[in-house]
């Protein structure tokens, strides 16, 4: 019995014994790992900063702890520091000034740089991937789709009438409203972009969209089961629907349409901007996935933000009712009205800043350069990361508040701004950036429409959509939040498990 009793103990420790050595292997061929993917990247003048595993960076940190990783990192580095995330050596600005330069300086050795993961699902002939004279050639092109005039002659109409039957039947009953605001930004645009045509590929389209938006930010592992993989085929399937869509416009007997497709194909020689097929349908692809993120969550924070602060949400529904008191039942939302709603665009802002929908904008280098006093390769992406700049104390006073007042101001200060601007300029004086208020808070001070020659072109396009959906949803109804849903604020905006909340007519 001993001698048995033995024999086990003895396997028993040459067990733990081998365990132990391979378990000493593993952490030493890591730490190998890591130190090497350090040392390959050492190279004198460059930023501060960790490169964590080949391959793979430290992308998972990056994904999983989002805004934490990037204050840890902050903490340890400074504002300026080096790391691997989504497939690149990056280099990460924090810094509001430098992150000012790089926006209004892109053609100064800089591109866009977004992840190959984007670029291949939205295609290469997207505005965020092209740069120089074809960036201004298929900006140009976006913004004659979606000018003023468009909007308040063509595209408002089109909105109005798509909110006002998305917002119908809502009351006396529990909702997702990360849901419907999700269908509302993707419904809208393709009755934008395809007018009543879009009905017969809506629901086959929106399956196939949901998986694209989660591949473009996915590590491009073309893999089974990988969001890339299936943001990749659904970007395939959604280029056959728009397609097929193009050659029945093309054989159709109808000579005009007026939609942003209609637009887009235009060949007779008022439009300055001929594009390819393949350039439309990256242009489609483009609108429908700016616009559907940034409408989809900014409308659900707003309702999330105003529920949580009823002296903001009293003040948006007597400004919408005010609106509604000048017409009838029936009168759809006009140029005028939407021009007005001053407070609603405050909201809007607020909502933007402090739910921070974008991040940050990545730009690449095409040459080794210097900024910020250090030494950037050639091929390295920066990563503009302006979410800090949005909690910024200096320019944002108590910055953790939702206080769309504070958009008030600087409006009333840009106005000003403008006015002084024009008088100057009749009397032939280029004095107007002398004459600045000190005023840190204004549109054209934010990042949260990006910057320079960047600045979103679908800006006021969006804001019409919100203004829009504000403005029927807070003058039916009132609602509260069933309570216990969670959100997530990186690397997305979301509600995992939906927001929901319970409508009730405002009329009961």
């Amino acid at each position: 019995m001993l001698s048995l009793l033995s024999s086990l103990l003895r396997a028993s420790m040459a067990v733990f014994v081998v365990v132990l050595v391979c378990v000493l292997f593993v952490l030493c061929f890591c730490s190998a790992l890591l130190r090497w993917n350090e040392v390959r990247y050492r190279k004198k003048g460059l930023p501060p900063g960790t490169m964590g595993w080949p391959v793979f960076g430290e992308t998972t940190e990056f994904l999983k702890q989002g805004p934490s990783f990037m204050k840890n990192q902050r903490a340890r580095y400074g504002s300026f520091f080096k790391s691997h995330i989504l497939g690149c050596p990056t280099v990460v600005s924090m810094d509001p000034e430098v992150n000012r330069y790089i926006l209004m300086n892109e053609a100064k050795g800089l591109v866009p740089g977004y992840p190959q993961s984007m670029l291949d699902i939205l295609g290469k002939c997207n505005i965020a991937a092209v740069h120089g004279s074809t960036h201004k050639y298929m900006r140009g092109a976006l913004l004659a789709l979606i000018s003023p005039t468009m909007i308040r002659d063509q595209i408002l109409p089109k909105i109005d009438d798509f909110m006002r039957a998305h917002l119908s039947g809502w009351g006396n009953q529990v909702i997702n409203i990360q849901e419907k605001t999700k269908q509302m930004a993707l419904l809208s645009s393709l009755k934008q972009i395809a007018g009543i045509e879009s009905s017969s590929i809506s629901q086959a389209f929106k399956t196939e969209f949901f998986k694209l938006v989660l591949g473009t930010l996915s590590l491009p592992i073309d893999l089974p089961g990988t969001n890339y993989r299936r943001g990749f085929q659904a970007r395939k399937n959604i280029v056959s629907m728009l397609k097929q869509l193009i050659e029945d416009r093309r054989a159709s007997s109808e000579e005009v349409h007026h939609d942003m497709l209609g637009g887009l194909m235009r060949s007779d020689d008022q439009n300055r901007y001929k594009l390819t097929d393949e350039e439309i349908i990256d242009h489609i692809i483009t609108i429908m996935y700016s616009g559907y993120e940034t409408v989809s969550t900014t409308s659900m924070m707003a309702v999330k933000y105003l529920h949580d602060h009823p002296k903001a949400l009293e003040e948006l529904r007597k400004e919408h009712l005010a609106i509604r008191a000048r017409k009838m039942p029936e009168d759809p939302i006009d140029w005028n009205d939407l021009k007005s709603m001053r407070f609603t665009r405050a909201v809007i802002f607020e909502t933007s800043r402090l739910a921070t929908i974008v991040n940050g904008v990545l730009r690449k280098t095409t040459q080794d350069m210097e900024l910020n006093g250090f030494l950037i390769p050639k091929g390295w992406r920066i990563y503009v990361y302006t979410r800090e700049t949005n909690y910024d104390s200096f320019t944002y006073p108590d910055p953790l508040t939702f206080n769309p007042w504070r958009w008030m101001v600087s409006f009333t200060v840009t106005l000003f701004h403008q006015i002084v601007s024009d008088s100057l300029s009749s009397c032939g004086s280029n004095n107007f950036l002398d004459l600045k208020m000190q005023d840190k808070c204004t549109e054209n001070n934010s990042f949260i429409f990006g910057g320079g020659t960047r600045l979103c072109p679908g800006k006021e396009l969006g804001i019409a959509e919100i203004s829009t959906f504000l403005h029927y949803f807070v003058t039916r109804y009132r609602w509260e939040e069933v309570g216990g849903d969670k959100l997530m604020k990186f690397p997305r905006v979301e509600a995992p498990n939906g927001l929901h909340i319970r409508v009730s007519n405002l009329t009961n």
